[in-house]
């Protein structure tokens, strides 16, 4: 597309139109900017779906208005116009954002099997039903343990991407690792560190999630866990989030029940 072909199709949408979109009229009352670039977005996934003759567009929730700005261009170049097929928005792993990689809150579905088993692990039960309706197509199973409901899910995800006996060897290792709490002997990923490097413990735990399990994980939420006796070095809990650690090659740390490492 040429500049004036930009323009002549900026022209045949209005800037009141454009701000009927929920997430600009929300921003607009909250008084958070909305930038230039970000209406051109909708226009341009419209205009897609008139060069591609689509028939069908399938999205989220969120994309409703983009997709329905795609009929209306449809309609006036005398297309038939797209069924829209819309799914429910998976919230991601911190429970308040839509999963995204961008946002570090995701299960990626080419990662490995016990990355991506413990990250189901560490949902909240409140995201189970959710989680199992949109990924299972049924409801979380009323009978059994919160976990067991949990380690379900998980060990159905790992199936579907990986194998039936990677998932059972994966579920077999997580019960030894964390449900045994037999860590000595447990195939941990490994977190390198700094021979004699010191660091406050909320620092070097929130590293551990960030380079080890790729979660983000604020300063408060892991200095909470420290508080709670989440945190422990070969069996040792550490309770003060301001503590200066010292690491060594062989360790164990455990950063809660889903997460541990070996420290190499």
């Amino acid at each position: 597309m040429s500049f004036e072909d930009v323009i002549r199709l900026n022209s045949r949408v209005t800037l009141q139109q454009m701000l009927q979109r929920e997430d600009f009229k929300t921003r607009i009352d909250n008084e958070q900017s909305i930038r230039a670039h970000e209406i051109q977005y909708p226009i341009m996934q419209g205009w897609d779906s008139v060069m591609v003759k689509a028939d069908v567009e399938l999205g989220g929730t969120d994309q409703l208005f983009n997709i329905l700005i795609g009929r209306d261009f449809q309609k006036e170049e005398r297309l038939p116009q797209q069924v829209v097929f819309l799914l429910p928005i998976l919230e991601g792993l911190d429970g308040s954002r839509k999963m995204s990689k961008s946002l570090g809150n995701f299960v990626g579905i080419n990662e490995p099997a016990s990355e991506m088993f413990g990250k189901l692990m560490s949902i909240s039960d409140a995201l189970m039903a959710p989680y199992y309706d949109l990924l299972l197509g049924r409801t979380p199973p009323v009978e059994v343990h919160p976990l067991e409901a949990k380690k379900q899910l998980a060990f159905e995800i790992v199936q579907t991407y990986h194998s039936t006996a990677v998932a059972q060897k994966t579920l077999d290792e997580w019960n030894i690792r964390f449900s045994k709490r037999d860590l000595e002997h447990a195939d941990l990923p490994a977190f390198p560190v700094i021979s004699g490097e010191d660091l406050p413990a909320v620092t070097l735990v929130s590293k551990i999630y960030r380079e080890v399990f790729n979660l983000e994980k604020s300063h408060s939420e892991v200095s909470r866990l420290i508080k709670q006796g989440s945190v422990e070095i070969d069996g040792a809990k550490i309770r003060d989030p301001k503590a200066t650690l010292t690491v060594k090659s062989g360790q164990t740390l455990r950063l809660d029940r889903k997460h541990a490492v070996r420290v190499h």
